[in-house]
């Protein structure tokens, strides 16, 4: 019977499920018959196939081929089928051996010349290979993706005359390189000299805010005329946190391939670090497209976000955020599929505030201020854990020496022991903490939490607002090396609310 089935997988989202490519040969008039939710991109792999194999040396058949890709219910896109297609009809026409293909899968897309070319994606099909076990065909130019992932099945294919010899036992495909010097989190943790926070003249309070934000993973929005150091403090923020474990570096690997944006492996255990422009669409920015792609909160997965002059955002497309902050995932139908993709993000905005940069300047009355600042609404503002005033800077400082300033590396320290007592004490850090781990494992006396409730409803806030509170009072202890959270630390978070009281400082006049 002239039948071959041959392992591959599909792309779909940051998930590769298993395809398996049918290939049947019959009697009758020459014909390449190609079904199984094909794109047009995967449609046109007949006349790519025909020719490589023609061009490698191999026998076309000229019999009538039938090609299913199933499951038949999942769109199939892109040209890496060509590589399994091809094999499956050297197998059924018996030019390879059958039982070559046994526990292989096969990925590439093939130029006409026959030679295996590189495919978009691949890092999540290494990721399910390796965990089926199966060996795994790729391009010799996706060499990259293999070494992040380290799976020692992995082969590479520059020909289909090369990769038959190997099929038929003439030849060896070659692996990574087992002689690899992997690197560690933390090999590539050097702090550049340009980039440390001991360079950020005065600024304290927002230095301290910079510093709680990074041990509790809160979300950070910053107040201020303009050239006082909002973006210089948003850049630092990158240094006070610590490299990526190794299973949240390939989670966001693989996100990366996905969007087709490959990293080098000296970024891999990095976080990342988005800062788009403030045209930007809701797509850009959440995901989306006729077949979805990540959007930034998604490339932002186990990083920062920086929303810079967050003011001059459309309205619509920073709702879109709302959702994905609080659940760290987004959720993209369209009417083919409907893909998931992570999105646990720390959010670092900053703003003028007010649409003629200062709030003292005579050039913006209270109405046009406030109609500037309800560009935010409010439930996206009740996202922000601490919201800050960067203040200009007094008379003399920008001459004053700053050889006192603490350094990124020695913050980075405090940030870091307070992290693990997090994990230590709930296996999740602080911004994560659930209401029942608040109550059970925060450790707040009754008086201290009547205290905070009495606050939060003196200035007008949310109950989300009241929990996000205890969070950042709790990380103020950590930071301080204290196992309970006492009136002190809920005070200095309270004090991180510049945006409530600009709002009611304006709403009296």
């Amino acid at each position: 019977m002239a039948l071959a089935c041959v392992a591959t997988r599909a792309s779909c989202g940051v998930d590769a499920p298993l395809v398996t490519v049918e290939v049947h040969l019959s009697n009758g008039l020459p014909a390449f018959s190609l079904v199984g939710l094909p794109e047009a991109s995967v449609k046109e792999a007949k006349e790519r196939v025909r020719s490589a194999l023609i061009n490698a040396g191999f026998e076309f058949p000229m019999r009538r081929i039938t090609v299913n890709l199933a499951p038949a219910d999942l769109p199939k896109q892109g040209g890496r089928y060509d590589l399994p297609i091809a094999i499956g009809i050297l197998a059924a026409s018996k030019q390879i051996p059958l039982k070559s293909i046994e526990q292989h899968e096969f990925v590439g897309e093939l130029a006409l010349s026959g030679h295996v070319r590189y495919c978009q994606g691949i890092l999540p099909v290494i990721v399910a290979a390796s965990k089926a076990n199966n060996r795994i065909i790729l391009p010799i130019d996706n060499r990259a993706d293999a070494e992040l992932v380290g799976f020692d099945k992995v082969f590479f294919a520059t020909h289909l005359q090369s990769l038959a010899a190997y099929l038929h036992g003439q030849s060896e495909l070659p692996s990574i390189d087992f002689g690899l010097e992997w690197i560690t989190p933390t090999s590539n943790t050097g702090e550049p000299s340009n980039n440390c926070l001991s360079e950020v003249i005065g600024q304290q309070h927002a230095k301290q805010a910079l510093e709680i934000a990074a041990a509790g993973n809160h979300n950070l929005l910053m107040l201020g005329p303009p050239g006082t150091g909002k973006t210089m403090l948003a850049s630092r923020m990158m240094q006070l946190l610590p490299p990526l474990s190794y299973e949240e570096a390939l989670e966001v690997a693989s996100i990366h391939s996905v969007a087709g944006q490959n990293m080098q492996r000296q970024q891999f255990f990095q976080r990342p670090f988005r800062s788009p422009h403030h045209t930007s669409s809701a797509i850009s920015l959440v995901g989306g497209g006729a077949m979805p792609k990540p959007g930034e909160i998604s490339l932002a997965h186990r990083g920062v976000l920086f929303l810079d002059e967050v003011a001059e955002f459309p309205r619509k497309v920073l709702d879109c955020l709302r959702e994905p902050m609080e659940t760290g995932e987004v959720s993209i139908s369209r009417a083919a599929a409907k893909l998931n993709f992570l999105c646990r993000f720390q959010l670092v905005a900053a703003m003028n505030p007010s649409p003629c940069g200062d709030v003292n300047n005579a050039r913006a009355s209270n109405e046009q201020i406030i109609r500037y600042l309800s560009k935010l609404s409010g439930p996206f503002l009740d996202r922000f854990d601490l919201t800050i005033d960067v203040p200009k800077l007094p008379l003399g400082a920008l001459n004053s020496s700053n050889t006192h300033a603490e350094t990124s590396a020695t913050i980075a320290q405090r940030v870091h022991a307070a992290r693990e007592v997090q994990l230590a004490r709930s296996g999740t850090l602080n911004s994560e903490l659930s209401g029942k781990q608040l109550k059970n494992e925060a450790r707040f006396s009754a008086p201290d939490l009547l205290f905070l409730e009495e606050s939060v409803n003196r200035l007008g806030l949310s109950v989300r607002s009241y929990h996000r509170l205890q969070r950042v009072a709790r990380t103020i202890a950590d930071l301080q090396q204290e196992q309970d959270v006492s009136r002190a630390h809920i005070a200095q978070a309270l004090g991180y609310r510049a945006i409530d009281r600009l709002l009611t400082s304006l709403k009296q006049y």
